[in-house]
């Protein structure tokens, strides 16, 4: 335990008694990465044993996080060929998802921002320290600060949205989908149409975000993708590996989504939760 005292600041006493403070999920963190082959095991480690705490948990208002990651043995499932999120397909190989309480986007995301400004100042912004660029080491494939526009569960007993990331879910899908026209016509026939079709068996719900544009001031590395505010991006928790249920539910996507008329798939992509703590996967994802 450190010896160092420091005065405590008056502020963590007075801003919890203002605001929203609701146990409802409210916004996510979404962070796509493609680590270097040559860094992936630092890259691994610096992330769960240092950023993921300090960069994200540690700070207010984000009360769940979950790390997956996409081995080359799902890797083959992803669409659509030439899609303009990952690029390459294969591109984005972690995602680490955080919850944010309802009401609190814009307070988490200036904590957020100040604090990754320190962390990269003291040279904790790379697993290999300061004078090194993150860059080398991992790129962005699709970052985003997204407000929750709801579930869609299977049935009545699975449990809450708020306790998804806690749940022992052996499988992710994650789509990206773009609205053709408004994101509202595509928000609406995703929960009257598409998802109530493909909520069914081993995956138990699908959350729906919409993301907002990145700060002005984020870290450089950070990639922005264009046409975020035509993005719905969906999280579909599985009770099974993918693999086991994605000819029934997910191998049709793209060409179910472009029939609508609504909008088209920017990409579908399978994964399988990280064992936190460990560098499992690190040696199957080239």
């Amino acid at each position: 335990m450190s010896d160092q005292v420091h005065e405590v600041d008056e502020a963590y006493r007075r801003l919890p008694g203002v605001g929203p403070h609701a146990p409802h999920l409210g916004a996510a963190l979404l962070t796509w990465v493609e680590p270097m082959p040559e860094h992936v095991v630092g890259y691994n480690r610096w992330y769960e044993d240092d950023h993921m705490i300090t960069g994200a948990m540690a700070m207010p208002w984000m009360f769940s996080c979950r790390r997956f990651v996409s081995p080359t043995f799902l890797q083959h499932l992803r669409g659509p060929q030439g899609s303009r999120v990952a690029q390459p397909l294969e591109a984005g190989k972690y995602i680490g998802i955080y919850w944010i309480n309802e009401g609190r986007l814009e307070d988490h995301e200036q904590w957020a921002l100040g604090s990754n400004y320190r962390l990269h100042a003291e040279g904790r912004g790379s697993y290999r320290g300061a004078g090194h660029d993150p860059l080398e080491e991992r790129r962005h494939v699709f970052t985003s600060f997204s407000d929750y526009l709801g579930p869609v569960y299977r049935d009545d007993a699975v449990p809450r949205d708020m306790h998804t990331l806690v749940q022992p879910y052996q499988g992710l899908v994650v789509q990206v989908v773009d609205a053709t026209n408004d994101r509202a016509e595509l928000d609406a026939w995703l929960t009257s149409t598409y998802l109530p079709s493909v909520v069914r068996g081993r995956n138990a719900v699908a959350t729906r975000f919409a993301p907002r544009p990145l700060p002005g001031d984020k870290l450089a590395h950070v990639r922005e993708l264009d046409g975020v505010d035509k993005i719905v991006q969906v999280l579909h928790f599985l009770e099974a590996d993918p693999r086991e249920c994605w000819d029934e539910l997910f191998a049709d996507a793209e060409n179910r989504i472009a029939a609508s008329g609504v909008a088209t798939l920017g990409v579908q992509a399978a994964f399988v939760p990280t064992n936190h703590g460990t560098n499992d996967y690190t040696d199957q994802l080239f």
